[in-house]
């Protein structure tokens, strides 16, 4: 455990002018610029600082400040989507947890799903204790988003539809397929359904799984919905697919080109 040391009156002013003067996160170029110092100096000074406890190196050049009323350095991410603005723009937070933020699930996880049009090398980070999923996404697929602030920072985080098309697309970002499959009844029982943009979203995401999943999932939980249903139907893309890639899928749905668990579900509906 990293513990505070002692810091005098000019660095608690300058630390004071960079929380100030900047909106979560810190960079060497931003606290060199509000100092007016040269950016070498303003680096060790930051490390100085992180290794006193006062300030928490993310990355390399990049920092958040400690709060004052920590005993130690040690501390938790503030707010990990800050982190994930600033470290992997162009992005968007989706998956389950715009599905936590948009209440479509009262699961808590403890991994934030992050789009990027980055490509990592590391898809599986941990920063501060936090772990990211990161998905590498085509800048034409960043649709579907809305802007949420968090304190001075405005994020992008996909929209219901685009929320439950990411699950669709792939369960993983759900959690797996049962997840995905309460999530989307929570949908269908808000005031966001929108069962008409999520076909339109299929269709611009161009990924012919989702339309599978999709209209067998419909036939299951919602059979009532028989437009989007055939609209499901009629973009059946060639070849077959696993419901999730994760479970053992050993019973073909020819009329969806679907392969699910055997004892996924009562099946016998769905044809």
């Amino acid at each position: 455990m990293k513990t505070l040391t002692g810091i005098g009156k000019i660095d608690r002013e300058r630390i004071a002018a960079i929380i100030r003067g900047t909106k979560g996160t810190i960079s060497v170029d931003e606290a060199a610029g509000i100092l007016n110092i040269a950016s070498t100096d303003t680096a060790k000074m930051l490390s100085r600082w992180a290794k006193k406890g006062w300030m928490s190196r993310v990355r390399r050049g990049l920092y958040v400040s400690v709060p004052l009323e920590s005993r130690t350095a040690d501390v938790p991410l503030e707010d990990p989507w800050l982190i994930a603005e600033r470290l992997f723009a162009p992005c968007y937070i989706g998956g389950w947890s715009a599905a936590e933020y948009l209440d479509l699930t009262e699961q808590i996880f403890s991994t934030v799903v992050v789009m990027t049009v980055q490509k990592p090398r590391d898809r599986s980070p941990k920063i501060k204790g936090t772990g990211f999923m990161l998905r590498t996404v085509a800048e034409k697929a960043m649709f579907g988003l809305k802007p949420v602030w968090r304190g001075q920072v405005k994020i992008p985080v996909s929209d219901p539809t685009r929320t439950i098309l990411d699950m669709l697309s792939n369960p993983v970002f759900g959690g797996g397929i049962r997840s995905v499959k309460d999530m989307f009844i929570n949908y269908l029982r808000s005031e966001n359904k929108n069962l008409e943009q999520l076909i339109e979203y299929a269709q611009r995401l161009g990924n012919g799984a989702v339309f599978k999943r999709l209209g067998f999932l419909l036939k299951m939980i919602a059979p009532d919905e028989t437009e989007t249903i055939d609209k499901c139907r009629l973009r059946l893309t060639a070849g077959n697919t696993k419901l999730d890639p994760t479970l053992s899928n050993n019973k073909l749905i020819t009329r969806w080109r679907l392969w699910v668990p055997e004892n996924w579900g009562n099946i016998r509906d769905v044809h």
